[in-house]
């Protein structure tokens, strides 16, 4: 990045599908994201590119540059690729995207002259390069000097012609190509190239016909002047093959891990043998199996026992990152995020909208930063830290209020764990010294390992699209410890640690006894009890037919998803729109893989809506036509929130469904 400051992101593309933008980095040229992600891809993929962009509220974001790295290139360093890589302008002309169906033919026979015939029927998902969300395509072919276009189709990209073009075979001129080029009509500036195809003369007449869709390719790149003048990315990329079968395959490892009998050694052996670094995503998908089979509360309550019956020390209970410890985590983080979402979502939102100057530490209170108290009298830092004080009791009572309101929606599922934990650690340590490890023990993982955390980075939990600033993220850095001191029931280790914490000490004080009266409750509430986050839709997961994008065009956002099933014999579509690309793309990985297996599956839809007489993607009449894009499975991110429920039939057996609120 060149001169001056930026507030620089980046968008993570898939052929030129947008699938991740990670947060904003304010006023620097050399940001830091840090950010991880892990992707499936399609065996057809080509290309994955990041491109950095400018972020401007005023105005359309402005491009610095991008990295292109082909799959030929990922393929050829199986160890990876970790390193600095040169940002390059973005041309136009090679940003381009999508297929054309085209059918080419060599007519004639003998001595008589032979005809190049080409007939172009349609295109989809060409690139939008106008305002509106869409372009104006129209398709140039030409063939040894002479040229011919269709006509203009406007406010599409996926246009339909049905045209046809024949040109005089000139046998002479064999290595001329027939050229297939689609643009986008402007009536005032210069088109817009969107992609073109080019047939090999020589080819065609020993086939004699060529058709089907084909990929749109870009022009030849251009010499750039910025070149190495851009600033550079780093990156570390690594593509892995992953054999997946079929379910059948699996089922043997599956029937011997939900063994009651098998469970208890089986956990040891895989506590001892995993490393620290692999035990995360062990317990993850161990969650994700259990959960799936409906027996996630024996699963945890099998590895509570293990950890319990190694533990001889009672404070150091599930402090460290054990089997138990992970899977217990994953289990929140899976079955507890709308819970998260509903108690913390309120307070964050105030912190960063309020931005107020908010710090305790004698040593790192900046004075211009508190600003003044009034006209004519500059604040002290005694007026600073009481100022602070003030604001995060404030924030405090707010959150401890959420959370002993919570209760009365807290998911059942978390429920019964949280109440299996109390009541195991309480058989343990039955002793009068010891009274309060139980509740210790829930709020280890409640607070110390879900709420806290979530304070701190409230975009890794999704309670926020960006990053905070630093002002703000220093407020939520002290909330989060008042939180981790509150979740500890200890007052003492906190303020002789950090002393400038003691004008918190009331609030916290109340917040304890407040937190526990909010366990009791907790452990003891009634399955039916409480709202539960009641749901107000379900839609059967065996009936989705496909889970795809609309274009922006559409609803005038970019995140939009569309839920297409099929309630006996009729085809109905959910729409829902997500906060940002990443949430869309994780509401599409997961319904697309919990989909995977259904029958009757669409194999093309259409990206746009019906409104009035016809589609606004394709223009076409007929509501009931097939569609004009191909349906898409293959791109999906690894990590993914729990957005499907299992529901009770009335006959008692249970069922996957989307659950989607209103």
């Amino acid at each position: 990045m060149r001169t001056g400051s930026s507030d620089p992101y980046c968008i993570v593309r898939i052929d030129n599908e947008a699938i991740i933008r990670t947060a904003t980095i304010w006023k620097t040229l050399s940001p830091f994201w840090g950010e991880e992600y892990n992707v499936h891809l399609p065996p057809s993929f080509h290309n994955v590119s990041f491109h950095v962009l400018d972020e401007d509220s005023l105005s359309r974001d402005d491009v610095i540059g991008k990295v292109s790295i082909s799959k030929e290139a990922l393929a050829a360093k199986p160890q990876g690729i970790d390193g600095w890589m040169n940002l390059t302008e973005i041309d136009p002309d090679e940003e381009v995207q999508g297929e054309i169906h085209l059918k080419v033919s060599v007519l004639g026979k003998g001595y008589a002259p032979k005809i190049l015939r080409c007939h172009v029927f349609e295109a989809r998902d060409l690139a939008k390069k106008d305002r509106n969300g869409a372009s104006d395509p129209f398709v140039r072919v030409s063939y040894n000097g002479k040229v011919h276009e269709t006509a203009v189709v406007k406010k599409s990209c996926y246009p339909r012609w049905n045209e046809s073009f024949e040109f005089e075979l000139d046998e002479a001129s064999a290595d001329t190509p027939l050229s297939v080029e689609v643009w986008d009509w402007d009536l005032v500036s210069k088109n817009d190239f969107l992609g073109r195809v080019l047939f090999n003369i020589n080819r065609l007449q020993s086939a004699q016909q060529e058709e089907g869709w084909f990929r749109l390719g870009p022009d030849k790149p251009k010499h750039s002047q910025y070149e190495g003048t851009l600033g550079s990315l780093r990156l570390k990329l690594m593509l892995r093959d992953e054999m997946v079968l079929p379910s059948s395959h699996y089922q043997p490892l599956v029937e011997l891990l939900c063994q009651s009998g098998n469970l208890p050694e089986l956990m040891m052996l895989i506590d001892e043998t995993t490393t620290a670094e692999s035990r995360q995503e062990v317990a993850t998908n161990l969650i994700k199996l259990f959960l799936g089979q409906g027996l996630v509360k024996e699963f945890l309550d099998v590895l509570f026992k293990l950890e319990l019956d190694k533990t001889g020390e009672p404070n150091t209970l599930f402090r460290s990152n054990s089997l138990a410890s992970k899977s217990m985590e994953s289990f929140l983080k899976v079955a507890g995020m709308q819970y998260l979402h509903r108690l913390l979502g309120p307070t964050i939102n105030r912190i960063f909208e309020e931005k107020k100057y908010v710090e305790l530490d004698p040593n790192k209170v900046e004075l211009k930063e508190a600003g003044c108290a009034g006209l004519h009298r500059v604040q002290t830092e005694a007026d600073v830290i009481q100022q602070s004080a003030g604001h995060l009791q404030s924030y405090l009572f707010d959150l401890i209020h959420a959370i002993v309101q919570s209760a009365a929606y807290c998911p059942t599922s978390l429920c019964q764990t949280f109440r299996q934990l109390y009541q195991r650690v309480q058989e343990r340590f039955p002793e009068k010294e010891y009274r309060k490890v139980k509740y210790i023990a829930v709020t280890s993982f409640l607070c110390l390992r879900f709420i806290s955390p979530a304070i701190m980075s409230p975009k890794l939990f999704h309670l926020r699209e960006k990053h905070a600033d630093a002002r703000t993220s220093r407020t939520l850095l002290l909330l989060a410890k008042a939180i981790q001191t509150i979740g500890n029931l200890d007052t003492l280790a906190c303020f002789s640690k950090e002393p400038w914490m003691v004008p918190l000490q009331p609030a916290i004080q109340q917040g304890i006894a407040q937190l526990k009266d909010f366990i009791t409750r907790l452990v003891s509430c009634d399955d039916s009890e409480g709202e539960r986050l009641q749901k107000s839709s379900f839609i059967p997961l065996p009936k989705i037919r496909a889970v795809e994008k609309v274009e922006e065009k559409s609803f005038g956002s970019a995140n939009v998803m569309q839920i297409i099933s099929e309630d006996n014999g009729q085809m109905e579509t959910l729409y829902l729109d997500c906060k940002s690309v990443n949430e869309l793309n994780q509401w599409l990985s997961a319904l697309r893989k919990a989909c995977i297996h259904n029958t009757d599956t669409m194999s093309s839809y259409h990206p746009g809506i019906y409104k009035g007489d016809r589609w606004s993607c394709c223009h076409q009449k007929d509501k009931a036509d097939a569609g004009c894009d191909k349906t898409r499975h293959g791109v999906t991110l690894q990590e993914w929130e729990k957005y499907l429920e299992k529901i009770k039939t009335e006959e008692g057996h249970e069922k996957d469904f989307i659950a989607v609120n209103f």
